[in-house]
């Protein structure tokens, strides 16, 4: 009996912590296995072994067959929502086409990323037609979301959602301190970001002599600038011949709902776990990989 009553102790004991007992037990648990700090024990060459083969072949038919579907949805949406034209609908209509106009954004992106196809002249073509549709300068965005990618945790190097410094916030003007940290404003940062960058940083998405770009790649954003003026001056004239309330309903406020969503969406994705460490200085990609 004594045998057994020892051995059920430890389980009693166990039983008998208090919640906050339990979970300082879990984070020290999960700290044996995760220190953020500390480069990955693997490489980037290690997960790409990792991922089958056939992950890695493209299908451009297939991809296209994502676009023609997005594309005819959307266009559907406007037909039907311009044929209702009731107040009942709009709001749905305004939901789901924002939606949409997001999903055309997410086929964009991963033209730019090069996931679209393995050809470069098609994944530009495509990626200009979906991100000039909604109002995106294509190699422009392109181009600094390679280098968030490339730097990614990083504080000065980084693109976009990163934190930053005392220093930098101090010289922030009171608007933009407001429109940057006051909700529901970060909600609507997205095209004030392709204007301007994030605080702190200067240049334009828009024009090649921004910093962003490289020498090279100069006449890659005179394109991308060129398209989006060409639809931003497409949408004028139809507000011109169908009226600003009618262009504003179909299009602009669509183009809001999306603009909430991306932000919305890349906001959480890059403020997870409170145990990932922002980097300065000469750091190792590893570390940066996102």
């Amino acid at each position: 009996m004594q045998t057994r009553t020892q051995t059920q102790q430890p389980a009693m004991t166990t039983a008998r912590r208090r919640p906050d007992q339990e979970a300082a037990a879990k984070a020290t648990e999960d700290s044996q296995f995760f220190d953020a700090g500390k480069p990955p024990p693997f490489r980037i060459g290690d997960i790409r072994a990792a991922i089958p083969a056939h992950c890695w072949r493209k299908s451009p038919w297939r991809s296209l067959s994502y676009v023609a579907r997005d594309v005819v949805v959307v266009a559907a949406l406007a037909v039907a929502a311009a044929a209702l034209d009731s107040w009942a609908v709009w709001p749905l209509y305004w939901a789901a086409q924002g939606t949409m106009f997001w999903a055309l954004f997410v086929l964009g992106h991963d033209c730019g990323h090069g996931s679209f196809s393995d050809n470069g002249a098609l994944n530009s073509v495509v990626g200009h037609l979906l991100h000039s549709f909604i109002l995106v300068p294509y190699h422009g965005w392109r181009i600094s979301h390679r280098t968030h990618h490339q730097n990614h945790g990083h504080i000065e190097r980084d693109e976009s959602w990163h934190p930053i410094t005392e220093k930098v916030y101090r010289k922030l003007e009171q608007r933009t301190k407001k429109l940057r940290f006051t909700p529901p404003f970060p909600l609507l940062a997205f095209p004030v970001y392709l204007l301007y960058r994030s605080p702190g940083k200067s240049g334009s998405h828009f024009l090649p002599s921004s910093s962003l770009f490289s020498p090279k790649e100069h006449g890659d954003v005179v394109v991308s600038t060129t398209c989006w003026s060409i639809m931003f001056a497409s949408l004028l004239g139809m507000a011109c011949v169908f009226g600003p309330l009618q262009v504003l309903k179909i299009y602009g406020i669509p183009y809001l709902v999306f603009v909430m969503w991306l932000d919305l969406v890349t906001y959480l994705h890059h403020h997870g776990h409170q145990d990932l460490p922002w980097y300065r200085g000469e750091v190792l990609f590893g570390r940066l990989m996102a």
